[in-house]
């Protein structure tokens, strides 16, 4: 039997890494995209079959990139996980439209040009899946992280709309809502240092768990973890309740 294909960004460390070593242990085979060459590379050596593809996603030719190296490879894609994204911590004032500009082009405008490169391969190998790897700050906003909850919430208004078009094509499409995970580009000190609040952090392993429910399980939207899906509802339901939690949560 061929041995499906994915195709995952960001995956370097955190999520991404487990989400490939998750998948590879499934027996999928990974295409492994993420800047670093060097621990790309030692990644795809301990996985059987894996690529690595050195490649800053927003970078004009990125996109025709891993078209080309998925189908150098003589591969059918079967799943893409659209990991890869950026944070950064700033009122709007300190950080102004160049902050949103930036976490926009990394967040949500290479997503959709990936996505919109790998398209026809995904529909060609259907039955297949995309996931887009969002945060429940696309759902809700605290301060100091205005930029990124404009980027997440473009790719989760933009995931729901796809997730509707491409399902007659045979391609699903599925949405991830991480709370607060530790990784190396997120530490989460601040919440790590305070008893009362490390009880909300997750691991990269339970998302990639979720990536893996909300792809091949074909499951339309998941939190991680779970009890993270209040959280939106609080919002509509009690938004002054809400507010103060934000605020609280934000500083």
């Amino acid at each position: 039997m061929v041995a499906r294909t994915a195709l995952v960004t960001g995956a370097s460390s955190g999520i991404g890494e487990a989400t490939a070593r998750l998948l590879a242990g499934d027996g999928w085979r990974v295409v492994l995209v993420a800047r670093r060459a060097e621990r790309l590379e030692a990644l795809a050596r301990e996985l059987p079959g894996a690529l690595a593809v050195a490649a800053d996603l927003t970078a004009e030719d990125a996109p025709a990139r891993l078209r080309d190296a998925v189908e150098d490879a003589g591969a059918e894609l079967h799943l893409l996980v659209n990991n890869a994204g950026a944070g950064g911590r700033a009122t709007f004032a300190e950080g102004g439209w160049e902050q949103v500009r930036r976490l926009m082009e990394i967040n949500f405008d290479a997503q959709v040009r990936v996505t919109e490169a790998l398209l026809p391969l995904l529909r060609n190998s259907a039955p297949s899946a995309i996931v887009n790897v969002a945060s429940v700050a696309g759902r809700t906003a605290r301060p100091r992280v205005g930029a990124y909850c404009a980027s997440k919430y473009a790719l989760c208004g933009w995931t729901e709309a796809l997730h509707l078009e491409e399902a007659p094509h045979g391609v699903h499409v599925g949405l991830v809502l991480p709370g607060f995970i530790v990784t190396e580009g997120f530490t989460q000190a601040p919440l790590a240092a305070r008893a009362r609040t490390r009880w909300l952090l997750s691991t990269p392993d339970r998302v990639a768990a979720a990536i893996l429910d909300a792809g091949p399980g074909a499951r339309a939207e998941r939190y991680v973890p779970r009890p993270y899906g209040v959280v939106p509802v609080l919002r509509l339901l009690a938004p002054a309740l809400w507010r103060r939690a934000a605020r609280a949560l934000g500083h």
